[in-house]
């Protein structure tokens, strides 16, 4: 007996310590997860001004940020999950919708650019999918507001103590804080996007101080690039927060904006499908939101030339005749759409939109059938509900979806794959 008992013994203390080192690698690997969040969010939410990062070198920050995706990937394998998802419409449809945009690049030129872009996406995608099964919401807000904030008081400083990188001194915007971007839009919605998480981890109980330095240095990055349509969207998406965590009502209101807003942009495609008009017209006014709609107009003159499944993935501007043509009408072009809806309907056709519109309408769908089962933490949804909004509009002037590298739009597909789970009983 006791033999018996001392064998016993061991093997209750080999599992004990196995249990322990496995505690231990995968607290190393939530914090490898965080940390690659952190830097991947620094990396890839813009492109850096030449003077801090050399025009040549640019494709740097893209390899950083497929390097902490690939870290997170590797992580997350040592990590048990949070969260199960279900193999439901909601689920298939998403699937569906960015399977067709990664093997888009079939029906390309088959570019190098357009291959990268394409492995990419489905690498950010995987990424997307361990990285909101393997950690906590909250956690990767925490992970995101630090390197948004990271941004933020870099590009502050860089605007009070270097203006000549800083502040952007062209015609157009002259005076103007662009930060450490080549950009001043880039800084406006890097400061709207900080906003609207410090809005966040306020009322999910971070303290006073915390909060005030990070919104104020935010909403000031903001201002002072004169992005004033991502401070009205932050502030926007912000009161969504706010009011969704005082009323389910309210909640439930918000779950639908995302299809809402899906129907509108495609409502303002068939505008300019149907009349060619280069830009809106309301009685004896003329809108092109900064030219914007020049780009709108000539890219829905294409459809008909690929009207099912689109040009593919980076398939439409790397056409030379398509570019140099838009460039000789109007000296300038950018191989930037300056809509995400028009972007999908370009590059995956009336089947990615299609796709694209069900998922949107199966998320709202199932976001309201989480509310009324309490399936779901109510913070988070109201987190999910509002970073869903706050993309979708900004997309109807700025292109983010199907941004491969660019880290809030893989964060949109993590909070939509979020939804996708069973119901089961928790907290509400």
């Amino acid at each position: 007996m006791t033999i018996l008992q001392t064998e016993r013994d061991s093997e209750a203390l080999t599992s004990a310590i196995w249990k322990t080192r496995s505690a231990g690698v995968e607290k190393i690997a939530r914090l490898a997860i965080c940390v690659s969040i952190t830097v991947n969010v620094v990396a890839s939410m813009g492109t850096f001004n030449t003077a801090i990062l050399p025009a040549g070198l640019t494709y740097l920050q893209q390899a950083v940020a497929l390097l902490m995706w690939s870290v997170l990937i590797y992580a997350s394998a040592f990590v048990r999950p949070r969260l199960q998802l279900a193999f439901n419409p909601d689920l298939i449809a998403l699937l569906a919708f960015y399977a067709l945009a990664v093997v888009s690049v079939l029906w390309t030129t088959l570019n190098a650019a357009a291959i990268m872009k394409s492995a990419a996406l489905a690498m950010t995608t995987f990424g997307a999918f361990c990285m909101i099964t393997r950690i906590d919401i909250d956690d990767v807000v925490k992970a995101t507001s630090s390197g948004l904030f990271i941004l933020v008081a870099a590009s502050a400083l860089c605007a009070l103590a270097v203006p000549d990188i800083g502040i952007d001194h062209s015609w157009m915007h002259n005076g103007q804080w662009q930060g450490v971007y080549e950009s001043k839009q880039t800084l406006g919605f890097v400061g709207a996007y900080l906003m609207f998480f410090s809005c966040y981890r306020k009322m999910t109980g971070q303290g006073w101080l915390a909060f005030l330095v990070a919104f104020l240095l935010a909403s000031t990055c903001v201002l002072a690039s004169e992005s004033r349509g991502a401070g009205a969207v932050a502030l926007a998406a912000c009161a969504l927060l706010v009011t969704s965590m005082w009323s389910v009502g309210c909640m439930r209101l918000y779950a639908i904006l995302p299809f809402v807003m899906c129907v509108m942009a495609g409502f303002l495609i068939v505008y300019f499908y149907a009349t060619g008009y280069d830009a809106i017209h309301i009685g004896d006014a003329t809108v092109n939101f900064t030219e914007r709609t020049f780009i709108w107009h000539y890219a829905i003159s294409h459809f008909d030339d690929a009207p099912l499944l689109g040009f593919g993935i980076n398939g439409f501007w790397t056409i030379p005749s398509i570019y140099d043509y838009f460039e000789q009408n109007h000296g300038w072009v950018l191989d930037n759409y300056h809509s995400g809806y028009i972007a999908i309907l370009m590059e995956t056709g009336f089947l990615g939109y299609v796709l694209f519109a069900a998922s949107v309408l199966l998320f709202s769908n199932k976001v309201l059938y989480l509310i009324s089962a309490r399936s779901i933490h109510r913070a988070h949804c109201a987190l999910i509900i509002g970073f869903v909004a706050l993309s979708f509009q900004t997309n109807f002037t700025e292109t983010t979806f199907l941004r491969s590298t660019m880290f809030t739009s893989v964060l949109l597909v993590a909070f939509l794959l979020a939804t996708c789970r069973p119901v089961p009983e928790t907290d509400f």
